[in-house]
Protein backbone atom coordinates (compact mmCIF):
# COMPACT_ATOMS: atom_id res chain seq x y z
CA UNK A 1 0.00 0.00 0.00
CA UNK A 2 1.49 3.39 -0.96
CA UNK A 3 2.35 5.80 1.83
CA UNK A 4 -0.15 8.53 2.52
CA UNK A 5 1.03 12.00 1.49
CA UNK A 6 2.22 14.35 4.20
CA UNK A 7 -0.62 16.56 5.45
CA UNK A 8 0.66 20.08 5.90
CA UNK A 9 -1.03 23.19 7.22
CA UNK A 10 0.74 26.26 5.91
CA UNK A 11 0.00 29.60 7.58
CA UNK A 12 0.37 31.88 4.59
CA UNK A 13 -0.44 35.23 3.08
CA UNK A 14 3.11 35.98 1.89
CA UNK A 15 4.93 35.43 -1.38
CA UNK A 16 7.23 32.96 0.35
CA UNK A 17 4.25 30.97 1.59
CA UNK A 18 2.81 30.68 -1.91
CA UNK A 19 6.18 29.56 -3.28
CA UNK A 20 6.55 26.95 -0.54
CA UNK A 21 3.02 25.66 -1.13
CA UNK A 22 3.78 25.18 -4.83
CA UNK A 23 6.99 23.30 -4.03
CA UNK A 24 5.28 20.98 -1.55
CA UNK A 25 2.30 20.26 -3.80
CA UNK A 26 4.73 19.41 -6.62
CA UNK A 27 6.39 16.93 -4.23
CA UNK A 28 3.04 15.24 -3.63
CA UNK A 29 2.19 16.70 -0.22
CA UNK A 30 -1.39 17.40 0.83
CA UNK A 31 -1.12 21.13 1.55
CA UNK A 32 -3.74 23.45 2.99
CA UNK A 33 -2.81 27.14 3.07
CA UNK A 34 -4.57 29.23 5.70
CA UNK A 35 -5.19 32.89 4.86
CA UNK A 36 -6.34 35.55 7.30
CA UNK A 37 -8.90 36.90 4.82
CA UNK A 38 -7.84 40.56 4.85
CA UNK A 39 -7.56 40.67 1.04
CA UNK A 40 -10.83 40.26 -0.82
CA UNK A 41 -9.27 38.62 -3.88
CA UNK A 42 -6.04 36.86 -2.84
CA UNK A 43 -3.61 35.48 -5.39
CA UNK A 44 -4.16 31.82 -6.34
CA UNK A 45 -2.26 29.32 -4.19
CA UNK A 46 -1.36 25.72 -4.99
CA UNK A 47 -3.23 23.08 -3.00
CA UNK A 48 -6.20 23.69 -0.73
CA UNK A 49 -7.06 27.04 0.84
CA UNK A 50 -8.95 27.96 4.00
CA UNK A 51 -9.78 31.54 4.99
CA UNK A 52 -10.27 32.98 8.46
CA UNK A 53 -9.00 32.52 11.99
CA UNK A 54 -8.90 29.35 14.09
CA UNK A 55 -10.06 30.71 17.43
CA UNK A 56 -6.74 31.05 19.22
CA UNK A 57 -4.34 28.34 20.33
CA UNK A 58 -7.08 25.89 21.28
CA UNK A 59 -8.85 26.23 17.94
CA UNK A 60 -5.63 25.78 15.99
CA UNK A 61 -4.64 22.76 18.07
CA UNK A 62 -8.07 21.21 17.48
CA UNK A 63 -7.72 21.79 13.73
CA UNK A 64 -4.32 20.09 13.66
CA UNK A 65 -5.62 17.03 15.48
CA UNK A 66 -8.98 16.75 13.72
CA UNK A 67 -7.35 16.98 10.29
CA UNK A 68 -4.42 14.68 11.11
CA UNK A 69 -1.87 17.35 10.19
CA UNK A 70 1.73 16.07 10.17
CA UNK A 71 3.51 19.40 9.81
CA UNK A 72 2.67 23.03 10.54
CA UNK A 73 4.55 25.69 8.58
CA UNK A 74 4.46 29.30 9.74
CA UNK A 75 5.22 31.48 6.71
CA UNK A 76 3.20 34.49 7.83
CA UNK A 77 4.24 38.13 7.69
CA UNK A 78 7.10 38.99 10.09
CA UNK A 79 4.75 41.34 11.97
CA UNK A 80 2.00 38.72 12.44
CA UNK A 81 3.23 37.93 15.93
CA UNK A 82 -0.06 36.68 17.37
CA UNK A 83 -0.62 33.87 14.86
CA UNK A 84 3.06 32.93 15.12
CA UNK A 85 2.77 32.69 18.91
CA UNK A 86 -0.40 30.62 18.52
CA UNK A 87 1.32 28.31 16.04
CA UNK A 88 4.20 27.67 18.44
CA UNK A 89 1.86 26.95 21.34
CA UNK A 90 -0.44 24.71 19.26
CA UNK A 91 2.50 22.72 17.92
CA UNK A 92 3.82 22.18 21.45
CA UNK A 93 0.37 21.13 22.63
CA UNK A 94 -0.21 18.62 19.84
CA UNK A 95 3.32 17.39 19.06
CA UNK A 96 3.00 18.47 15.42
CA UNK A 97 6.28 19.50 13.81
CA UNK A 98 6.57 23.27 13.38
CA UNK A 99 8.71 24.91 10.72
CA UNK A 100 9.06 28.71 10.73
CA UNK A 101 10.01 30.58 7.55
CA UNK A 102 10.98 34.18 8.27
CA UNK A 103 12.30 36.77 5.83
CA UNK A 104 15.52 38.51 6.75
CA UNK A 105 14.90 42.18 7.62
CA UNK A 106 16.17 44.95 5.38
CA UNK A 107 19.50 46.42 6.37
CA UNK A 108 20.32 50.11 6.30
CA UNK A 109 22.69 50.98 3.45
CA UNK A 110 24.78 54.01 2.59
CA UNK A 111 22.44 56.82 1.59
CA UNK A 112 19.47 55.55 3.60
CA UNK A 113 17.87 58.12 5.90
CA UNK A 114 16.00 55.90 8.34
CA UNK A 115 14.34 56.91 11.58
CA UNK A 116 13.77 53.61 13.38
CA UNK A 117 10.83 53.39 15.79
CA UNK A 118 9.24 50.50 17.71
CA UNK A 119 5.61 50.78 16.60
CA UNK A 120 3.16 52.69 14.38
CA UNK A 121 1.91 54.53 17.47
CA UNK A 122 5.44 55.75 18.18
CA UNK A 123 5.75 57.03 14.61
CA UNK A 124 2.63 59.21 14.55
CA UNK A 125 4.42 62.41 15.60
CA UNK A 126 7.50 61.88 13.43
CA UNK A 127 6.38 63.54 10.16
CA UNK A 128 6.63 67.34 10.41
CA UNK A 129 3.56 69.54 9.89
CA UNK A 130 2.83 70.02 6.19
CA UNK A 131 4.49 66.74 5.17
CA UNK A 132 3.12 64.48 2.45
CA UNK A 133 3.56 60.95 3.76
CA UNK A 134 3.35 57.61 1.97
CA UNK A 135 1.68 55.44 4.60
CA UNK A 136 2.70 51.91 3.64
CA UNK A 137 1.68 49.95 6.73
CA UNK A 138 -1.31 47.85 5.72
CA UNK A 139 -4.87 48.95 6.39
CA UNK A 140 -5.05 47.45 9.89
CA UNK A 141 -2.18 49.64 11.18
CA UNK A 142 -3.02 53.13 9.89
CA UNK A 143 -5.67 54.25 12.41
CA UNK A 144 -3.27 55.96 14.88
CA UNK A 145 -2.20 58.43 12.16
CA UNK A 146 -5.71 59.79 11.67
CA UNK A 147 -5.19 62.33 14.45
CA UNK A 148 -2.57 64.12 12.37
CA UNK A 149 -4.72 66.83 10.75
CA UNK A 150 -1.61 68.73 9.57
CA UNK A 151 -0.25 65.98 7.30
CA UNK A 152 -1.43 64.75 3.89
CA UNK A 153 -1.29 60.97 3.74
CA UNK A 154 -0.87 58.90 0.60
CA UNK A 155 -2.40 55.61 1.70
CA UNK A 156 -1.58 52.56 -0.37
CA UNK A 157 -4.11 49.72 -0.07
CA UNK A 158 -4.79 46.52 -1.98
CA UNK A 159 -8.59 46.81 -1.63
CA UNK A 160 -10.64 49.99 -1.58
CA UNK A 161 -11.93 50.59 1.97
CA UNK A 162 -15.58 49.77 2.53
CA UNK A 163 -16.09 52.88 4.69
CA UNK A 164 -14.57 56.39 4.50
CA UNK A 165 -11.21 56.70 6.23
CA UNK A 166 -11.07 59.08 9.22
CA UNK A 167 -8.23 61.19 7.80
CA UNK A 168 -8.55 64.95 7.34
CA UNK A 169 -6.27 64.96 4.29
CA UNK A 170 -5.51 61.79 2.37
CA UNK A 171 -5.29 60.18 -1.05
CA UNK A 172 -5.89 56.45 -1.57
CA UNK A 173 -3.63 54.61 -4.01
CA UNK A 174 -4.84 51.11 -4.85
CA UNK A 175 -2.38 48.36 -5.62
CA UNK A 176 0.56 46.42 -4.26
CA UNK A 177 4.03 47.91 -3.86
CA UNK A 178 6.36 47.35 -6.77
CA UNK A 179 9.72 45.67 -6.46
CA UNK A 180 11.00 48.03 -9.17
CA UNK A 181 12.59 51.19 -7.72
CA UNK A 182 11.86 53.26 -10.83
CA UNK A 183 8.13 52.60 -10.55
CA UNK A 184 8.14 53.45 -6.87
CA UNK A 185 10.15 56.61 -7.51
CA UNK A 186 7.61 57.68 -10.14
CA UNK A 187 4.79 57.23 -7.63
CA UNK A 188 6.64 59.17 -4.92
CA UNK A 189 7.32 62.07 -7.28
CA UNK A 190 3.81 62.07 -8.76
CA UNK A 191 2.24 62.53 -5.32
CA UNK A 192 4.91 64.86 -3.96
CA UNK A 193 5.83 62.48 -1.14
CA UNK A 194 8.25 63.95 1.39
CA UNK A 195 8.34 61.07 3.92
CA UNK A 196 7.63 57.33 4.00
CA UNK A 197 6.27 55.36 6.94
CA UNK A 198 6.65 51.61 6.58
CA UNK A 199 7.47 48.42 8.47
CA UNK A 200 10.71 46.49 8.09
CA UNK A 201 8.98 43.62 6.35
CA UNK A 202 12.05 42.37 4.51
CA UNK A 203 12.00 40.54 1.20
CA UNK A 204 12.26 41.90 -2.35
CA UNK A 205 8.55 42.51 -3.01
CA UNK A 206 8.27 45.85 -1.18
CA UNK A 207 11.91 46.87 -1.29
CA UNK A 208 11.48 49.07 -4.35
CA UNK A 209 10.26 52.00 -2.26
CA UNK A 210 13.31 51.75 0.00
CA UNK A 211 15.67 52.01 -2.96
CA UNK A 212 13.56 54.82 -4.43
CA UNK A 213 13.68 56.74 -1.14
CA UNK A 214 17.45 56.33 -1.04
CA UNK A 215 17.77 57.64 -4.60
CA UNK A 216 15.47 60.60 -3.95
CA UNK A 217 16.94 61.39 -0.54
CA UNK A 218 13.63 60.92 1.28
CA UNK A 219 13.48 60.09 4.99
CA UNK A 220 11.96 56.72 5.87
CA UNK A 221 10.25 56.26 9.23
CA UNK A 222 10.94 52.56 9.69
CA UNK A 223 8.93 50.47 12.14
CA UNK A 224 11.24 47.80 13.53
CA UNK A 225 10.10 44.24 13.95
CA UNK A 226 8.50 43.19 17.20
CA UNK A 227 10.34 40.68 19.34
CA UNK A 228 9.06 37.24 18.32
Amino acid sequence: MPNKPRKILLLGGTKEAAERAAELVAQGADVTTSLAGRTREPEPVAGKVRVGGFGGVEGLADYLLQNAINELIDATHPFAIQISANAKAAAERTGVTLTVLTRAPWQRETGDNWHILPSPEAAVDSPPPGATVLLALGSQHIAPFARRKDVHFIIRMIDRPQAPLPFAKHTIVLGKPSSEPDKEASLLKAYGVTHIVCRNSGGPGAYGKIVAARTLGLPVIMIERPTP
